[in-house]
């Protein structure tokens, strides 16, 4: 379950918190944390329900001790502490019954070390150093232990050409149709459809990761992203408009590298300035579905990106998705595209002004409301070719070319000319 987001200290979350049922207790844990560089007055005199009671309206802090001594079943009240409490956050316990039953049953629940009372300080001073250690750590992604994944980034050549519609109906096929366990990952910090274009609350897990990378994990992962059905999980944010996105992208990295472990197909929502501030992004993706429209700007920017990519992440396989196609409106026919960049175009998605606004309407993806739809029936087909797609079917991008294939005399004035000419 997900524990609300609350505010809290300096950044929303202090270093440090202890609940603590005696005052010799108390007044050990509070001279180690004045010794750690830890605000004393953070420890406060109470055992584990009053934890729960706190930090239900506070955040929760990086580390927290609590004392289990007042509790009568300490296991279901540890359950209901991390009902509120922040994911990543390491929890020390500490109690009067030795037993070392007791010790594996909340080790396996996720505390990260028991402590007996009376409380010795240089036992308490090596188990907080080692939870701080912990917090710290980058996590490490075992490959070896990795399943069959499948990532997916859907990459628009320009805003407004469908993009986001495509993802979330791609995520929503994978889970629904194929049955495979997948994750949406909506990289728009700001302005950021996946969830909406789902009827579900974004939630605080993205931006919590992107402010903490070193707590994401597998229990993260399972707290933070939001389930849309039984094997569909997305991660997705509405940042403020006035808060800019301060990150080296470490954040994205370890996301992708939990979500292969955690789920056999990711889907990635990536805008395309992504690939300018971080392109260490598409460094183990297997696909990308390049999503353009019939117009000279796409042509010209799909041309740049298949460049681009072929460039940093050869091993990719790409997909070129038109979408949107109105034939007898385009305003670059589909053999002159193809020409331009050098490659077919793979799927055409036709233009369905009804269907989108029926999707909307129902707030579900366009692909689960429009199965008779002849959009709907070409994105099952892309579904299932990303679905069969293995790591014997990876092939290098496509090779590209300049604009100046296409002969533009007759159809284009002297304002398209010039981006033509910017193309090269």
């Amino acid at each position: 379950m997900n524990a609300p987001w609350k505010s809290g200290g300096p950044g929303g979350r202090d270093q440090f918190a202890a609940f603590l049922c005696d005052d010799a207790s108390l007044d050990v844990v509070r001279t180690l944390a004045t010794d750690l560089g830890w605000h004393s007055e953070k420890c406060n005199k109470g055992g584990l329900r009053s934890a729960v009671q706190s930090l239900s309206i506070t955040a929760s802090p990086n580390i927290l001790l609590v004392d289990l001594s007042e509790s009568g079943d300490p296991l279901s009240d540890i359950n209901a502490l991390a009902e509120v409490c922040e994911p990543g956050t390491v929890v020390v316990a500490v109690g009067q019954v030795n037993d070392v039953r007791l010790y594996r049953d909340l080790i396996a629940s996720g505390i990260h070390d028991y402590l007996l009372k009376p409380l010795q300080p240089s036992h308490v001073r090596d188990s907080l150093a080692h939870a701080q250690a912990t917090f710290a750590a980058p996590r490490v992604h075992d490959a070896a232990a990795s399943k069959q994944h499948i990532s997916t980034a859907v990459i628009g050549t320009r805003g407004g050409v469908g993009a986001s519609t495509l993802a979330t109906s791609l995520a929503w096929l994978f889970s629904a149709d194929h049955k495979l366990p997948t994750a949406l990952l909506d990289l728009d910090i700001h302005f950021g459809t996946g969830a909406l274009c789902l009827d579900l609350e974004p939630g605080r897990g993205l931006t919590d990761a992107i402010e903490n990378p070193s707590r994401i994990d597998g229990l993260f992962i399972e707290r933070a992203m939001i389930r849309a059905n039984d094997n569909l999980a997305i991660l997705s944010a509405e940042a403020p408009i006035n808060t800019p996105l301060m990150t080296d992208g470490t954040a994205f990295i370890q996301l992708e590298e939990e979500f292969r472990s955690a789920f056999e197909m990711t889907v990635i929502d990536m805008p395309r300035n992504m690939l300018i501030n971080f392109p260490q992004l598409v460094a183990n993706l297997n696909v990308v579905v390049l999503v353009t429209e019939m117009t000279l700007a796409s042509a010209r920017d799909t041309i740049r990106m298949l460049s681009w990519f072929k460039g940093n992440a050869p091993q990719t396989r790409i997909i070129i998705v038109a979408n949107k196609v109105q034939t007898a409106l385009a305003e670059i026919s589909k053999a002159d595209f193809e020409a331009s960049i050098e490659t077919r175009i793979d799927f055409l998605i036709p233009y369905d002004l009804k269907a989108a606004s029926m999707a909307a309407k129902l707030g579900q993806t366009f692909a689960d409301a429009n199965r008779a739809s002849k959009a709907g029936s070409v994105m099952r087909d892309l579904a299932r070719t990303i679905a069969d797609t293995g790591d014997d079917h990876i092939v290098s991008a496509p090779k590209t070319s300049l604009l100046g294939k296409i002969d533009f005399k007759s159809m284009m004035p002297k304002a398209k000319k010039k981006a033509q000419a910017a193309a090269q």
